[in-house]
């Protein structure tokens, strides 16, 4: 049931409704003018109000603007004894729920207050969401202090308010997601989707049907037709996540989707608009991938309007303690756990180690000696080998090797180690190498590896 103000200068209305009302399980408060009306709603809660439009003083749209403006999430339904059309497509435009003639008779008006409360319901629900996404993906999210991080929360501040289109760069775990997240909630279409697509994911045809959608039939297995992420993004953002591993054939559609907002569903012949802000992120130089010819210039510009480029965890050592103790926390909700402390002895371990891994390998390391820990302090961690097995901690060249030919040997004995590492299983290799399952297909054909028999001379 709901608290119910009901505001008019006749008090035969007043009371009728109060009856009504407080037979029906709501409670009734009551005022005889605008003015009063006001005075109870900074004193009380208030679900609903019931309010004539023609009375002495402040009338009841002056009265509805009042509301709206301060109580917005309170449904107004107005009343009056000399409708018009006009008067009820003005209350319905100023926010009014409702809009009723007197004589009015029970079953309508509970039925119309139903509705309203309903509403308001809704809205409630929607607003409590929204706030809960706003500081789950906001800057609150984000853990950071060096003047690295700082430059970061600079950026993302003077962009989240545009339209313009942002790259994100940065090593694999440096937290693109999670700024794209806050650059969405931050931007003026926070209320709108955010919806994310992994490029790397997904082999050229399924990718295109996922970003495009297609009509049912438009390939086996389409069974039904299928709205994309541009459609389900529609007045909000799209965040194009590895978007260096895209196929050359996508990029040139989605180039064109970038240009015009229009596109067609795979397999369809209607022309679509959307209006989406494109946030796109990579862990690799598109710059070198442009050079290379494996990504389109054009496509490059269009989508670099405003580069951010996040830093890696060892170039922000002193926020390793912060990120830690983060964690800390929460694993042990998560898994239930005392811990609440790293000694000291540890925490130096975590300051000196390198991680390639980034903040993402950090994290997990924390997990994993959350789950592990045996007292309420975290006395030491299960740190990853070195995937560079040189001594020296660099790649040592060799008399007549150019840099080119010794990269892509380093690059060749990483892609076989892990590849030996997991026997031969490619969705677990490329987990270790911190890839995706497509970019660690690219390079095994790149490199010339043959899988099996790399398992087969495993030493």
């Amino acid at each position: 049931m709901a608290t119910v103000l009901v505001v008019d200068d006749e008090r035969a209305v007043r009371v009728a409704l109060d009856v009504n009302l407080s037979k029906a399980g709501h409670t009734v408060s009551l005022a005889d003018n605008a003015s009063r009306a006001l005075e109870i709603m900074r004193a009380q809660s208030v679900d609903a109000v019931l309010t004539d439009l023609m009375m002495p003083g402040m009338s009841g749209m002056e009265l509805l603007a009042e509301i709206q403006r301060c109580w917005p999430l309170t449904q107004v339904i107005m009343m009056t004894g000399h409708g018009t059309v006009e008067s009820a497509v003005e209350a319905m435009r100023l926010g009014a729920h409702d809009f009723v003639i007197k004589p009015i008779a029970k079953a309508e008006l509970l039925a119309i207050l139903d509705r309203s409360l309903r509403e308001r319901a809704l809205h409630q629900q929607v607003a409590q969401l929204q706030a809960a996404a706003t500081e789950r993906f906001g800057f609150e999210n984000i853990i950071g202090n060096t003047p690295a991080m700082r430059a970061v929360y600079d950026r993302v501040s003077a962009v989240a308010g545009s339209d313009a289109y942002v790259l994100l760069t940065g090593p694999t775990g440096t937290g693109k997601e999670l700024i794209g997240n806050a650059i969405h909630f931050q931007s003026n279409r926070r209320n709108g989707p955010l919806i994310q697509v992994n490029c790397g994911a997904l082999p050229s045809g399924l990718l295109e049907s996922e970003l495009f959608g297609h009509e049912k039939g438009a390939f086996t297995g389409a069974i039904r037709q299928h709205k994309g992420k541009f459609e389900q993004a529609d007045g909000g953002t799209l965040m194009l996540d590895e978007v260096g591993e895209m196929p050359l054939e996508t990029q040139v559609k989605l180039l064109r989707v970038l240009e015009t907002g229009d596109f067609q569903r795979v397999g369809g012949t209607a022309t679509i608009h959307t209006d989406v802000r494109i946030v796109a992120a990579t862990n690799r130089n598109l710059r070198e991938e442009v050079r290379e010819g494996r990504f389109r210039e054009d496509l490059f510009y269009r989508l670099n309007v405003f580069e951010l480029a996040l830093p890696a965890l060892n170039e922000r050592q002193e926020d390793i303690p912060l990120l830690a103790e983060h964690f800390v926390q929460k694993y042990a909700i998560k898994h239930g756990k005392p811990v609440n402390t790293i000694a000291e002895n540890a925490m130096e371990t975590l300051r000196t180690h390198d991680w390639p891994g980034n903040v993402r390998e950090l994290e997990h390391t924390i997990e994993r000696a959350v789950i592990l820990a045996q007292s309420s302090a975290l006395e030491s961690f299960e740190l990853p080998e070195p995937m560079h097995p040189n001594k020296a901690g660099t790649v040592a060249l060799q008399d007549g090797i150019n840099i080119a030919d010794a990269l892509r040997s380093t690059e060749r004995e990483l892609v076989v180690g892990a590849l030996r590492a997991e026997g031969g299983v490619q969705a677990k290799a490329a987990r270790r190498l911190g890839v995706s399952r497509a970019n660690l297909n690219y390079r095994i054909q790149k490199l010339g590896i043959i899988v099996s028999d790399v398992i087969k001379d495993k030493p």
